[in-house]
């Protein structure tokens, strides 16, 4: 039967569903009705120009799989980020729980591995990444998946990214809701140049506020918080949609190779997205900060990067990544500890392979004096080694025979894996120390930084080896080793385990005969007899529990020209997780809301 309706019926809204293509643009879809409806059909058309907006993630955040063997295209996930039991890794962490550091040296190699794009990605429609209405219901599901993964959101760590990268794509790109209810703004009348008008606009010149910052951005101090957005901000920015990508790396490799590939990406995009893009904009995590401060000095891409959002970068590296070659991290986290190594041995074979992992290490920017070497005398701490590390690459990293260098060379031959020569150690630091000298103090010239300094997630400002009496086995006469000669003990004068107590000229107990200390003091047991034992205190500052506050802030104080816009110091966060915080969050949508407005436009 034909549809008919009286001449009097108010016309019905009908709005053609769209869904955008690979390149951005709207594709509509209409199934004609009978002749006799003619109610206009509303195509509701979005922003004509695109700025993608590409997250990097931090180390250990991006999916990694086999490199096939020659003559095959077989791999297999290597490390893999996907949601298990509780929304947790389970499955990454039931891979590599039991595995002994030969198997991680011969599966985390970085020429072994290379980014898996297969990791796990959303079935549902966000922000521009809508259905296809002329598919069947089953293939929609698919083809939503395939978009996301163009996009490379399964290049990274589902459990660490997927809600923070639903949430930025839905906040900036939602079909549905007006992008000013989105931005949580406190909008009121006098924000409007007629606030009883059908389509509002905004007045220019006024400052927009987002309440639940709780006043982060009523105050511009340079720590304490940060410039409001203005409408003008907002009025600049509305022409473009911002689809939300992501970009995984190899971080086993030299972060300047990843930086190269992202240049590539960026590239790519700019191509994909044809005359309508000119720019780019990049959100970071951790060491994917590194990452895009190298890709800006690259040719052509500080004008194709319209700006950069850091998010706990270490910039002048963290002592905490000494440590772990040296005790690994089991004190710190035993959870973590079964997948990054419990002690030094299943963390120094990853790696001391890994260029990538070791431009983690303090640079020459770091405070000197941040390795200490500390004996007691009358309740007063004393230094027992002299300052190394004005330049640490020479007189701590390639320190190859006393016990405080960052590698034991034993330790890059573990059973089962594959040796690595002490010359290709050599060469990895060469890597960091080109990396830090080439970077240096570079960075894009349209910056926002946050970083963590929180005393509920203490970090390592400096790593300390605490000197204490050993113990001795009771009417020993030989007199104990003299402290002073504990700084040039070398790895055979000591017994190391990968552990946080190493002992000095120890040996094991050869009777039952009642230990002592040093100082005459006795302890039940039968512990391992030393003359002295060095302790790994733990941690001595602030900041987000891997990255300590000097190399969070140090930005603000490296900047030369005034390339930090701003920088916000926050807490509430580990390292790990700022992304999943609601006020991290904000922050970060205000920031690329400012970098939009002023993002190069199509002439």
């Amino acid at each position: 039967m034909t549809e008919t309706r009286p001449a009097t019926d108010p016309p019905e809204e009908r709005v053609a569903p769209f869904h955008y293509n690979a390149r951005g643009q709207q594709c509509f879809t209409w199934t004609l009705t009978d002749c006799d409806i003619t109610d206009p059909v509303q195509l509701r058309i979005g922003p004509d120009l695109i700025l993608p907006v590409i997250f990097i993630p931090g180390v250990m955040g991006s999916n990694l799989k086999s490199v096939p063997e020659p003559d095959s295209d077989k791999t297999r996930s290597v490390w893999r980020l996907d949601y298990g039991f509780a929304g947790v890794p389970t499955p990454l962490l039931g891979q590599w729980a039991s595995q002994k550091a030969g198997i991680r040296q011969s599966l985390l190699h970085p020429d072994r591995v290379q980014v898996d794009d297969e990791g796990g990605v959303p079935n549902v429609p966000w922000g521009m990444v809508q259905d296809d209405q002329q598919l069947l219901p089953a293939q929609r599901k698919a083809a939503l998946m395939r978009r996301y993964r163009e996009r490379g959101w399964g290049e990274v760590g589902q459990t660490s990214y997927e809600r923070f990268l639903i949430w930025l794509e839905h906040v900036l790109n939602s079909p549905t809701v007006p992008r000013h209810l989105n931005y949580a703004l406190e909008l009121e009348d006098k924000h409007w140049e007629d606030p009883t008008a059908a389509y509002r606009r905004l007045k220019a010149g006024m400052d927009l506020f987002m309440p639940r910052l709780n006043g982060a951005d009523r105050n511009g101090d340079e720590d304490d918080g940060t410039k409001p957005l203005t409408t003008d901000d907002l009025l600049a920015g509305v022409r473009f949609n911002m689809p939300v990508h992501a970009f995984g790396y190899n971080w086993l490799a030299s972060n300047t190779d990843s930086a190269k590939k992202l240049k590539q990406r960026i590239e790519t995009l700019l191509e994909q997205y044809g005359s309508r893009c000119k720019q780019v904009l990049l959100v970071t995590h951790s060491m994917g900060g590194l990452i895009a401060r190298m890709c800006a000095t690259l040719p052509g891409m500080e004008s194709a990067i319209c700006g950069i959002v850091h998010g706990v970068m270490p910039t002048n590296g963290a002592p905490v990544a000494y440590r772990r070659c040296k005790v690994g991290m089991r004190d710190e986290s035993f959870g973590t500890s079964l997948v990054i190594g419990s002690n030094g041995q299943e963390v120094t074979a990853v790696f001391a392979q890994s260029p990538g992992a070791l431009q983690l290490l303090p640079t020459t920017r770091y405070a000197p004096g941040w390795l200490k070497l500390l004996r007691e005398n009358q309740s007063r701490t004393l230094s027992a080694m002299p300052a190394l590390d004005q330049c640490p690459y020479d007189a701590i990293y390639l320190e190859r025979y006393r016990w405080w260098g960052l590698v034991k060379e034993e330790w890059l031959a573990p059973k089962g894996g594959t040796a690595i020569e002490w010359t290709l150690y050599e060469r990895a630091i060469k890597f960091a120390r080109e990396f830090h000298a080439e970077l240096d103090t570079y960075f894009h010239p349209n910056t926002y930084v946050f970083y963590g300094s929180d005393a509920k997630y203490p970090s390592f400002e400096t790593i300390r080896w605490n000197i204490r009496p050993g113990l001795r086995a009771a009417g020993t006469a030989q007199a104990a080793a003299p402290i002073e000669s504990i700084f040039n003990a070398r790895h055979t004068d000591v017994q190391h385990d990968g552990r946080t107590i190493i002992h000095v000229r120890s040996r094991s107990a050869l009777n039952n005969a009642s230990p002592s200390y040093v100082d005459g003091t006795s302890t039940p047991g039968k512990p391992t007899y030393s003359n002295w034992e060095i302790h790994c205190a733990m941690q001595d500052g602030v900041g987000d529990g891997t990255v300590p506050t000097s190399s969070g802030r140090a930005p603000i104080d490296q900047a030369e020209r005034g390339e930090v816009r701003e920088q916000l110091k926050m807490q509430g966060f580990d390292h790990e997780g700022p992304f999943r915080m609601e006020q991290v969050q904000l922050v970060t949508l205000q920031w690329i809301l400012k970098i939009a407005a002023q993002a190069k436009k199509p002439s």
